[in-house]
């Protein structure tokens, strides 16, 4: 149950078949939504970025430049494309629908039997792009075809520590983060890989990842469940009723003196630590 990176993995043709002249062509003018940001770190939380659309030969051309003669935003915009389904609130990304020509340049290592496959998501980014830390909920691979990534990552455990809004952390900036905002964050031990191209990095469920594009680049993030839990990538049914029921006990507490709260608080976070936490040192 922890990260890893996997070298010498039998991808395809992809990883040299995908030059930006040859992904232009294979998927022409097809029409994409991406993200276009003016700065390369991307804040899901405040949104600093717009969604475009353009057609998929202009788009992969343009994240392949540093400096754009056309752009929406600035000279040098950052643009990401994360795919989805025909239906985004219902259909999932899968490569092999949205993109069938590339995926044909794909071989998708089987580390999961093949009804556990969720979806696979393409991703292209331009050079310096850094996007938001958060956690998946479930096991996937990070298959990076072409380009260079960075990788930050800190284990589920330390998600006292990362300012949590949701499934994202609010500490953008993990290499020089603002300590007087986020005392706690120097608590949380940073793991950190480099993918080179044709690189595979497994990260477990619940592993939060912070990942920069130190390059052009284009990967394809496979995800797969549990068979015996098919909720999809979202909380576990379970755990969304129980923070539900969390937040109406904490409601009920506001009802206490200032005094009684705080005990009354501390004493459900005890009870939580002795019946919920995992007892090993994993």
């Amino acid at each position: 149950r922890k990260p890893v990176v996997l070298k010498g993995m039998e991808l395809g043709t992809c990883t040299t078949k995908w030059t930006v002249d040859y992904l232009s062509q294979a998927e022409g003018s097809k029409e994409v939504k991406i993200h276009v940001s003016a700065v390369p770190q991307m804040d899901f939380l405040s949104k600093n970025f717009v969604y475009r659309t353009l057609p998929f030969d202009v788009f992969v051309r343009r994240a392949a430049e540093v400096k754009h003669k056309e752009y929406f935003l600035s000279e040098d915009e950052k643009y990401y494309l994360r795919s989805v389904g025909e239906d985004a609130r219902k259909d999932i990304a899968d490569i092999r629908k949205q993109f069938p020509i590339l995926a044909e340049d794909v071989q998708i290592p089987e580390y999961f039997e093949k009804e556990q496959f969720f979806s696979s998501v393409f991703r292209i980014s331009s050079a310096g792009l850094q996007l938001w830390t958060h956690y998946d909920v479930m096991d996937n691979f990070l298959i990076q075809v072409t380009g260079k990534k960075r990788v930050v990552l800190y284990s589920p455990r330390d998600a006292p520590y990362l300012y949590l809004s949701g499934t994202k952390s609010e500490v953008l900036d993990v290499d020089n983060p603002d300590f007087e905002k986020y005392p706690l964050f120097v608590k949380a031990k940073r793991y950190q890989c480099f993918l080179e191209a044709g690189d595979v990095l497994f990260i477990p469920a619940l592993w939060f990842h912070n990942v920069i594009s130190e390059e052009f680049g284009v990967a394809l993030n496979v995800f797969w469940y549990d068979k015996s839990d098919t909720y999809g990538n979202k909380d576990p049914t379970a755990a969304s009723r129980a923070i539900q029921i969390l937040d109406r006990a904490l409601k009920t507490l506001e009802e206490l003196p200032e005094e009684y709260r705080d005990f009354y608080a501390r004493r459900m976070v005890l009870r939580i630590q002795e019946k919920a936490y995992r007892n090993d040192n994993g």
